[in-house]
């Protein structure tokens, strides 16, 4: 029988770095034995992320699109939905490298500065941020489409709609912010980069894009913002809830 054993081979690196990962990957191409320990599974994880993430965020997307489609009736909602839902995730990827990884402001917010972010942040953020925006940018949207179809004026429903969801949005938001930054003042540095980034989305997301770049893209829109396509006449019509309660 082989004698068979754990050989330990320090690295001197983080667990995430590249070098790290660089490093397990040719010690798996040169060796027939299994290789373990925390910089193996992070590459592990990577490889997973790497095959999966653009499936999931494919089929986030295209279920997004289908159901803003049914529920407004409109090919050009679903697009400035996913549009804005994508910039206001990216501002918090930005951010928080800009922050955490490249050290800008860290030490007025108290964080600590690290070489990379924790692998899982990105899709975590990702997921809970696209889902958040798109509660806010359906409340919005039921504002302005009730108005819309009330006057058929696309700058009175858009003023409209803002006036009357405008103070809620943000509001909401802030409360969000507050107990996000809850987790960012703690002593973990996964908990402090999830923190700091959902915070920055939702207060970029509830303040610059909902009441400055939503209603200002609409309003280049004009009429475009509710076309339906007469091919696509035979969707359903669904009644979206108000901020009031009422169908919008």
């Amino acid at each position: 029988m082989l004698n068979q054993g754990v050989l330990d081979v320090p690295v001197n690196e983080p667990a995430t770095s590249e070098a790290a990962i660089a490093a397990v990957r040719h010690l798996r191409d040169v060796s027939a034995s299994p290789v373990g320990g925390d910089t193996s599974q992070n590459a592990d994880y990577f490889d997973i992320v790497d095959q999966y993430l653009p499936i999931v965020i494919g089929i986030v997307l295209a279920l997004s699109f289908a159901v803003l489609l049914i529920a407004f009736r409109s090919i050009v909602v679903p697009i400035v939905a996913i549009l804005m839902n994508l910039l206001s995730v990216g501002a918090a990827y930005g951010v928080l490298v800009l922050v955490m990884q490249k050290g800008y402001g860290d030490g007025l917010f108290g964080f600590m500065r690290v070489d990379t972010i924790e692998a899982w942040i990105p899709l975590f953020l990702f997921s809970v941020l696209f889902g958040l925006s798109m509660d806010y940018h359906v409340f919005l949207l039921s504002r302005i489409r009730e108005r819309y179809l009330q006057t058929g004026d696309t700058e009175d429903a858009i003023t409209f709609g803002i006036s009357s969801s405008a103070r809620l949005i943000t509001g909401a938001a802030l409360i969000m912010v507050a107990v996000f930054s809850g987790f960012a003042a703690g002593e973990l540095v996964m908990f402090q980069q999830m923190g700091f980034g959902l915070a920055v989305a939702v207060l970029v997301d509830a303040t610059v894009v909902r009441t400055i770049l939503v209603p200002a893209t609409m309003k280049l829109l004009g009429r475009w913002n509710f076309y339906l396509p007469r091919r696509l006449s035979w969707l359903p019509k669904l009644d979206v809830e108000g901020a009031a309660g009422q169908p919008a």
